[in-house]
């Protein structure tokens, strides 16, 4: 039986990336566009991805009375005091805007040596049911920061972040490949994991 979860997020780029991940557990992800839910800006104000993710996925979870999936995602880098973290989208002030927030990062980043360039890609996975269920689900991927970008798979920070075991960045790593050790890989499984204690 296919279960159907309503996505919180309109980022074709996640959406497919998690039903890359999810149809092989039997779940097929709707965007909540195709849903036909109303075009709501969810205001991204918690601290946390653990929080962004909760109140995205309770949100449209109230909207539609649906099995809803949110993930919220960013980019940890500890030269940075972890910065850009929640704000990774809109890091330079313009939210999405791939090709500013790249540049903002490798100018912050410009006199740290590689070895002190250590960063991770963070993905929170938050699956809400009407009767009020939560599941939570972390998944982290560890690599470094290059100093330009290289590649042009992945969105985001993709061309920049080189995971650890790679000589090469996610922008440079096949889709089907990136979708095994990703985060957003490692969240879907902690999910799965979950979800199978649950049903």
């Amino acid at each position: 039986m296919t279960m159907i979860a309503v996505a919180a997020s309109q980022n074709q780029h996640k959406i497919d990336e998690m039903e890359a991940i999810t149809e092989k557990f039997g779940m097929k992800i709707v965007g909540r566009d195709d849903f036909g839910l109303p075009k709501i800006k969810i205001e991204e104000d918690g601290e946390t991805f653990e929080a962004n993710s909760l109140k995205k996925a309770s949100e449209i979870c109230m909207l539609c009375n649906q099995i809803t999936i949110a993930d919220d995602s960013g980019l940890v880098v500890d030269a940075l005091d972890g910065a850009p973290g929640v704000y990774s989208s809109r890091f330079a002030g313009e939210e999405g805007n791939d090709k500013k927030n790249n540049a903002k990062l490798l100018e912050l980043l410009k006199d740290v040596p590689m070895e002190k360039r250590t960063a991770r890609f963070v993905s929170v996975i938050t699956m809400v049911y009407p009767n009020g269920t939560k599941i939570v689900a972390r998944g982290e991927c560890e690599g470094h920061i290059l100093f330009e970008e290289s590649g042009e798979n992945g969105f985001g920070y993709d061309p920049l972040f080189r995971p650890l075991g790679y000589a090469v960045s996610f922008g440079e790593i096949p889709p089907e490949e990136k979708n095994k050790i990703s985060h957003r890989a490692k969240a879907l499984e902690e999910l799965q994991r979950q979800l199978e204690q649950l049903h």
